[in-house]
């Protein structure tokens, strides 16, 4: 698994925050592809674990897996490191996503 430097900024509970770390998917949760082989990189791992067998978009920050409130925004980032700024629900482990971008 390639080693990847995130972190997860600011992240209280009700508040906005940004959040690093890379798209992947709910069958790959902590972005390790090597077993689900469904393509040849990684982004088309997600995009067919999201597409083919009902995943869900998630951020990966190198620790916890988040799911992303929204579903369509992360297709073009798969397997990327990017920023989301959202809010967390911690009950429900989730971003309420504002936006996408990608990382600096």
């Amino acid at each position: 698994m390639r080693k990847l430097a995130m972190a997860m900024l600011i992240a209280v509970p009700g508040f906005c925050a940004d959040f690093m770390g890379i798209i992947t998917d709910s069958h790959c949760a902590k972005a390790d592809h090597k077993e689900m082989h469904m393509g040849d990189t990684d982004a088309k791992c997600v995009a067919g674990c999201v597409k083919s067998m009902g995943g869900k978009y998630m951020l990966y920050d190198g620790k916890t897996a988040y799911t992303l409130s929204d579903q369509k925004t992360p297709e073009k980032f798969a397997a990327a490191k990017v920023k989301v700024s959202g809010t967390l629900d911690a009950k429900t482990n989730t971003i309420k996503v504002d936006k996408i971008t990608a990382a600096e």
